[in-house]
This record gives structure tokens, C-alpha cells and sequence, in this order.
């Protein structure tokens, strides 16, 4: 089964991580936010009308959306869960007609 020989590298979030203003870790769905308003403080309004302030800067805000977004396109990364044999032909092998053609 291909899950058995690969697996989804969950080093990524499915959120952004920012910061409220009293040093708590915050995690937002990039897809909620309506707006990152520049101000003496960070504020992020979300689509529910909710207002959000951080204490990461406006760019920052942005670079981390953008960030998320292309982990997004990009796709999962796969890695094998198993280490390459050491003969290449060795997993070949499973490929082949057994009849030798």
C-alpha cells in the first residue's frame, strides 16, 4: 500500500502562528482574515467581524499568508517512510514481468 511505503511530512501547520499582544501564541486561519491594518498595533480583522490584535507587524502578517498560501500549491511533501535498499536494481525487481519480458 503506497501510505505504508510514504508518508506526509506534518511539518506544516494549517494555520499561522502569531503572537497577541500579551506574549500568547495565537494560531489563525490565513482564509479567515479579511484585513492586516497597519496601525501603532497589528490588527487583523476577520471575516466574522472579529478583531484581532498581534504583535507581529504588518509585512510580517503577510509574509507568513504568502508562505502559507505556496506551502498550499506546492503540495505535501512525501518521503519514504523506509530507507532506499542499497541495490537499486533490488526494487526494480518488483516491477518486472515474472514470465522475463
Amino acid at each position: 500500500m503506497v501510505c505504508s511505503v510514504l508518508r506526509l511530512a506534518y511539518d506544516r501547520s494549517f494555520m499561522i502562528q502569531l503572537t497577541r499582544l500579551n506574549n500568547q501564541p495565537l494560531m489563525v486561519n490565513s482564509d479567515l482574515i479579511k484585513f492586516v491594518e497597519k496601525a501603532p498595533d497589528t490588527v487583523l480583522t476577520l471575516i466574522t467581524g472579529e478583531k484581532v490584535i498581534v504583535l507581529e507587524s504588518a509585512d510580517v502578517v503577510l509574509h507568513k499568508i504568502v508562505a502559507f498560501r505556496q506551502s498550499i500549491v506546492s503540495g505535501p511533501r512525501l518521503e519514504p517512510a523506509d530507507p532506499a535498499p542499497a541495490n537499486p536494481s533490488a526494487s526494480s525487481s518488483a516491477f518486472r514481468n515474472p514470465e522475463g519480458s
